[in-house]
């Protein structure tokens, strides 16, 4: 996935209200929308570098929107969690599960079990159903951890037992976990930041649902999933 139109750097002001930043930029102030409703652990450091991209629409009332942050000297971390599906997308017609390649057709946002809508739908003649959800991530804690999710989500708990249900009910069911930075060499459950999540994520698996995690290469220019790392659920 290329940044076209490039993205604009600037540093880091605030974020607030949970959809608004603050950037500074060789401009002067602007403000631009936040595309993550977490806690953004790690990714709120007031002064940091980060890059927004300008809006399509130019009557948004946003002319921007808050794509990568620099966490560290040289660590971007993509923090825009409307880019997870379009990246799993990207390394799904790529090839890098290829567990699944032998889907032909994907089926974006189709609705499943107690009136959610899975991520993808992958179909093939002859093959169980597979529904697969796409979960972004963007904490991590020490030691090339990375942890999922940043705070509590009682949606995200909801969707591992309708993918448990679809398992259950002969089809399959796989989670995809979009790490967007690159310090990273696994993933694992936060239970410190919401035990019940690490707990169906965990009977989840022991029902048959397939967990993956992919991670990301990031620069300013562009984001792609390159590299399958290890699911941790110990």
């Amino acid at each position: 996935m290329r940044f076209d139109p490039p993205l604009l750097e600037g540093r880091l002001i605030r974020r607030y209200q949970r959809f608004l930043v603050d950037v500074e930029t060789s401009d002067g102030v602007l403000t631009a929308h936040c595309p993550n409703t977490g806690s953004m652990q790690g990714c709120l450091v007031p002064g940091s570098r980060v890059w927004v991209s300008p809006a399509s629409n130019p009557a948004r009332k946003l002319a921007w929107t808050w794509e990568l942050v620099e966490t560290a000297p040289g660590v971007v971390v993509g923090v825009h969690t409307g880019r997870s599906n379009a990246l799993v997308r990207e390394a799904l017609e790529a090839g890098l599960l290829p567990e699944l390649v032998a889907y032909g057709r994907v089926r974006p946002e189709v609705r499943y079990g107690q009136g959610s809508r899975v991520d993808f739908l992958l179909q093939q003649a002859g093959l169980p159903d597979c529904y697969l959800e796409v979960k972004n991530v963007t904490a991590a804690v020490a030691g090339r951890v990375a942890a999922f999710p940043d705070a509590v989500t009682e949606r995200g708990r909801r969707h591992l037992e309708e993918m448990a249900a679809m398992v259950a009910a002969g089809q399959r069911a796989v989670l995809v976990f979009c790490v967007q930075r690159e310090d990273v060499d696994r993933v694992r459950p936060a239970d410190e930041i919401d035990p019940a999540y690490g707990r169906a994520l965990r009977e989840a698996v022991r029902q048959g649902v397939e967990v993956r995690a992919l991670r990301a290469e990031i620069s300013p220019q562009e984001i792609r999933l390159v590299h399958c790392i290890t699911v941790d659920l110990m």
